[in-house]
């Protein structure tokens, strides 16, 4: 696994940390509501309570650079693989490597319990699909959602950890 930027710290989210993760996500999807034309994306428009409901039923990460949240990503399993969302990046910290920490922490903490990682992403969001094609995530199909907007699914086989002799 590559390092962590240095100055980040990825952890669990606590439902406590809702309210900051909201607040972030939807700092972090205005840009892809613009460039997708839909201010309504599902990150934009869900609830606090749905965001506390989701930290608690899922595997939630967050990043912090000191006391400020600057990442977060979650991931569910379900039927041995697991479902990655929301991964969002505060906009003044983009592309220093604060993403691509959050999915090999969630990678890493689904190992041994999915065989693989899957998510999907805008078909215009070509930062995130080079990001996801670095980390190993290869297209599986195209969904069309909405005239202006087609998903690009994505999958990633994950390999459990050795363990420790």
């Amino acid at each position: 696994m590559d390092q962590v930027p240095e100055g980040v710290r990825i952890e669990r989210a606590d439902v406590a940390d809702a309210g900051e993760i909201l607040t972030l996500q939807r700092a972090a999807y205005v840009s892809e509501a613009q460039l997708h034309g839909d201010p309504f994306l599902p990150p934009l428009v869900e609830s606090i309570e749905q965001v506390r409901k989701t930290i608690t039923g899922s595997i939630v990460l967050k990043a912090t650079v000191g006391t400020r949240l600057a990442g977060a990503v979650r991931g569910r399993i379900n039927d041995r693989t697991c479902l990655v969302g929301r991964l969002s990046v505060a906009p003044d910290l983009q592309g220093q490597g604060i993403g691509r920490a959050l999915m090999q922490a969630l990678e890493a903490e689904a190992a041994g319990r999915a065989d693989a990682c899957v998510l999907f992403t805008g078909h215009l969001s070509e930062t995130n699909l080079r990001l996801y094609r670095r980390l190993g995530y290869g297209e599986t199909h195209r969904e069309r959602v909405a005239d202006h907007l087609m998903l690009v699914h994505m999958r990633k086989a994950l390999v459990a950890a050795e363990p420790a002799e």
